[in-house]
């Protein structure tokens, strides 16, 4: 209801056709007894003279003092001029006039509820496209850590699912709120002017309704928050299966992935079959209900009938129980409306959790703007794990200095923090003691966006989206050249490959890159960060999808790139960071050593180690 508010300006133009919609209904309807009469019971012209006659006399002393007198003011003036119609033109005329305005009435009452969904539909899909505007600005800002606790089949879940579920939702309140209510206060109008009595018995049907479909949507609610949870998990298993299918087929997997999907997928149906049971209750056990009571007005009117109490004749019943019937779909569509907007709160209870959620990395009051990056960059004391404050330290007391314009290299065996403390500098997450400045700074008083400007960085796994090359490349900036985009493509060793692609840069690469080799992703990638051209490089083992001869051309490129800026590299290949200002050796989220390739070889410690392993010397 809040995304509904900024949109209030719909509601008065809903709400007034969804009311000349009911009154043209109730007209529609009411018009069945004058074609009932002069069908079954047409009266002789002496007849309609003589009612003519009395309904000028009383019409004409009539005092409007009261609904009830206003009400017999219309009823009295329509029959005088179905009568006078009747006497000029004959029975059929006056049967033609009727259906005739039996007619209008029908189209004008589907022509403003036609208008007033018109209204509703604009209203439903801007406040999902707002909730949906939400959610992915929502995705994007939140820190990395969010997605370590989060399945992205859930995630994705949400913002189709449960979004869909929450516009269902908005739509069926607004006509249990609004339209629903109209009609049924609409028709129950009738069936009092037509009959008090026996309406007074109808309303009987009402509370018994809302009781028993009150209890059944109650349990609904926490069945359908199983199924959705569960939907989550399957999505996840596609995203897996998709993503990973070489490995599956590579592994001949196909029996266990497909074992442990269909165990979701039977909790699903099973948490599905429950939850739509109850849901398809609702609409039988408001019908028998609506039915029983029905039964009982035939029977309190029979016996009113039989004792000359009843008051109308055939054709008043029968509108009377047309009306009723009208009252008992609107009474059931709130009941099916209730189960939605059940089923809608639990998706808006999944969708909040996302947009409710805490960001991890914050800016502080009045933060800083790197704008000129000028001496370099120093790790003090630094400290970090990952999750909850006293888990398991993954980097421990790190003190590392980099001043402006040399390359630093972070070597060591896999797991022991290298990627992680690169992840620190641009703020992907936070340290959990200690401090990272730049230029004398902690980077937590500089605004995130200025933080990232000055940093280029191509990562371990070539992250490309399905987009064109072109675009990949120039990805988050505006206004580039486009041969600026074709000289960073020959620094990083990739024009060649991108002019033989079928429409060069104009090609589009499929997602995640598919429709290229794993070193042409990673020399985008590379080529990405040199057309960013910023004082702060970021190579997380950026040649590492490499062929030998391209590793070699890329890895010169890289090496004219990094001069007069400031790199942070991770290698395996130690040959690749041998010219390093200096090279830091990491282990077990530690720096052992520290210095230059031939001082550390000379120490014989652990990066000789692996200098030896690689067969370097």
């Amino acid at each position: 209801m809040q995304y509904a508010r900024p949109f209030h300006r719909y509601w008065p133009g809903y709400v007034i056709l969804a009311i000349l919609s009911v009154i043209f209904g109730v007209a529609n309807y009411t018009l069945i007894k004058p074609v009932v009469k002069l069908l079954f019971e047409a009266p002789s012209s002496s007849e309609v003279a003589a009612q003519v006659e009395s309904l000028t006399a009383a019409t004409s002393n009539l005092q409007l003092h009261s609904i009830g007198a206003v009400k017999d003011f219309v009823i009295a003036k329509f029959n005088l001029l179905l009568n006078n119609v009747f006497l000029s033109y004959g029975p059929m005329r006056a049967l033609l006039f009727v259906c005739a305005l039996l007619i209008g009435a029908s189209l004008l009452s589907n022509l403003t509820r036609y208008l007033s969904q018109r209204i509703l539909v604009r209203m439903r899909t801007n406040i999902m496209k707002n909730i949906r505007t939400d959610l992915f600005h929502k995705v994007c800002s939140m820190d990395v850590s969010f997605y370590h606790t989060k399945q992205k089949g859930d995630i994705l879940s949400r913002v189709s699912n449960d979004v869909t579920e929450v516009q269902n939702g908005v739509a069926d309140s607004f006509h249990m709120i609004f339209r629903e209510p109209l009609l049924i206060i609409g028709f129950l109008t009738a069936c009092f002017v037509i009959s008090p009595t026996l309406t007074l018995v109808t309303l009987i049907a009402i509370p018994i309704s809302a009781l028993a479909i009150g209890g059944i949507a109650k349990k609904l609610k926490r069945k359908a928050a199983d199924a959705q949870s569960l939907m989550g998990r399957i999505i996840s298993h596609f995203d897996e299966a998709i993503s990973g299918i070489r490995i599956i087929k590579g592994f001949n997997a196909q029996g266990y992935v497909e074992e442990s999907f269909e165990k979701t997928n039977k909790a699903h149906r099973i948490s599905s079959k429950k939850m739509l049971y109850r849901q398809q209750l609702a609409h039988p056990v408001s019908e028998f209900l609506g039915i029983t009571i029905a039964a009982a007005v035939l029977i309190f009117g029979g016996w009113l009938q039989l004792r000359g109490k009843l008051g109308m004749d055939m054709a008043g019943f029968m509108v009377y129980i047309l009306c009723y019937w009208r009252v008992l779909e609107p009474a059931k569509n709130i009941a099916n409306a209730y189960s939605s907007i059940q089923r809608g709160m639990v998706s808006g209870e999944r969708l909040f959790m996302i947009l409710d959620a805490q960001n991890n990395i914050k800016e502080r009051d009045n933060a800083l703007t790197l704008s000129n990056f000028k001496e370099g960059i120093e790790y003090r004391n630094v400290c970090f794990s990952y999750g909850a404050a006293g888990g398991s330290e993954v980097l421990s007391n790190i003190n590392l200095t980099i001043p402006k314009g040399k390359m630093v290299a972070l070597v060591g065996p896999s797991g022991a923090g290298k990627s992680t403390m690169a992840d620190l500098l641009p703020r992907f997450y936070d340290v959990t003691s200690g401090a990272i400045e730049i230029d004398g700074v902690d980077i937590r008083d500089y605004t995130l966006s200025s933080l990232t400007s000055v940093m280029g960085i191509v990562t371990q796994e070539s992250i490309l989206f399905n987009d064109t090359v072109y675009n990949n490349i120039t990805f988050g900036l505006k206004d580039v050249k486009r041969e600026d985009v074709i000289e960073a493509a020959k620094i990083a060793n990739a024009l060649e490959f991108i002019e033989q692609l079928p429409q060069g840069f104009d090609t589009n690469i499929g997602d995640r890159g598919a429709n290229l080799s794993g070193g042409q992703r990673q020399r985008i990638a590379i080529a990405r960060a040199v057309l960013k051209n910023p004082p702060i490089l970021v190579l997380d083992e950026a040649t590492s999808a490499l062929d030998t001869e391209s590793e070699r051309l890329v890895q010169e490129a890289l090496y004219k790139l990094m001069q007069n800026r400031t790199s942070i590299v991770i290698a395996h290949r130690l040959s690749t960071i041998r010219f390093a200002d200096c090279i830091c050796v990491i282990k077990d989220g530690k720096i052992v050593e520290q210095g230059l390739h031939d001082e550390l070889v000379a120490q014989k410690g652990v990066y000789a180690g692996l200098c030896a392993m690689q067969e370097f010397s």
